[in-house]
C-alpha cells in the first residue's frame, strides 16, 4: 500500500508541475499573441489532477480569472476533487 501511495503522489506531482507550466506557456503566448493551449487541455490536466498546479497558476499568473465557463468548471472540478479526497481520508 506505502507502494502505491508513493506512486499516486509522485504522478500527481508531475500532473501539477505540467499543469502550471502549461498555464504559464498559455499565458505567455496570450501576452505575445501566439498560438495558445487549448482551453479543454487546460481543464482535462486539473481534471486528471492537476488542479493545485491550475488554481496555483491562475493566481499566480492571473491568467484566466475572469473567463467564464473556464473559471466555473475549474471551480467545480476542484470542489469533486476535494470531495473525492474527503471520501478517500474517511474511509
Amino acid at each position: 500500500m506505502t507502494n502505491m501511495l508513493l506512486l499516486v503522489a509522485l504522478a500527481l506531482l508531475v500532473v501539477n508541475g505540467l499543469t502550471f507550466l502549461l498555464f504559464a506557456h498559455d499565458k505567455a503566448r496570450a501576452r505575445q499573441g501566439g498560438w495558445r493551449v487549448p482551453e479543454a487541455h487546460l481543464l482535462m490536466l486539473a481534471l486528471v489532477g492537476g488542479s493545485v498546479g491550475a488554481v496555483t497558476a491562475q493566481k499566480l499568473f492571473r491568467h484566466k480569472t475572469r473567463k467564464e465557463p473556464f473559471r466555473t468548471v475549474l471551480q467545480v472540478i476542484v470542489v469533486l476533487q476535494l470531495g473525492l479526497l474527503a471520501g478517500f481520508l474517511i474511509l
